[in-house]
């Protein structure tokens, strides 16, 4: 019954994931995802951008998608630990990729246009998650093998 409990608040919590995806034109200012949907960085025509609005809306969605992701890392794991380490690593991650948004977004030319859209993407989608929960999962593989 417990597996079962876990695995539905697992499923709740990607399916809020999903919601913050799909909901993204709706809930956050971000020009760029049309600028790059649509081919406007092959002519460079970047489009009109209020830079702290937009690093607002992005620093906002990062923090959203952080907090779940911590919740889906406590969910699976029950430690504390790990969900202080992994929001420790979120926090540093945060503070690199927003530096390199920033001075790619301030020197944008047809070199780095494809660097900011990576950086952006890093910053806006859960892809930490995806490599946090395989790599504490081995590690209590590996805690269990080796008392």
């Amino acid at each position: 019954m417990k597996q079962l409990i876990r695995l539905s608040q697992m499923v709740f919590l990607v399916v809020m994931l999903v919601l913050v995806r799909l909901f993204e034109k709706q809930l956050f200012y971000d020009p760029l995802i049309d600028f790059y949907r649509y081919g406007g960085y092959l002519a460079m025509k970047v489009p009109d951008i209020t830079f702290s609005t937009l690093v607002l809306h992005i620093s906002l969605r990062f923090w959203l998608n952080t907090l779940i992701s911590l919740v889906i890392l406590f969910v699976a794991f029950r430690d504390r630990n790990i969900v202080k380490f992994a929001a420790l690593l979120f926090i540093l991650l945060y503070g690199m990729s927003l530096s390199c948004f920033c001075i790619l977004y301030f020197n944008l030319n047809s070199q780095n246009v494809m660097g900011l859209f990576y950086v952006r993407r890093f910053l806006i989608h859960p892809l930490f998650i995806l490599i946090l929960l395989p790599a504490f999962y081995y590690y209590r593989l590996q805690k269990r093998k080796n008392p």
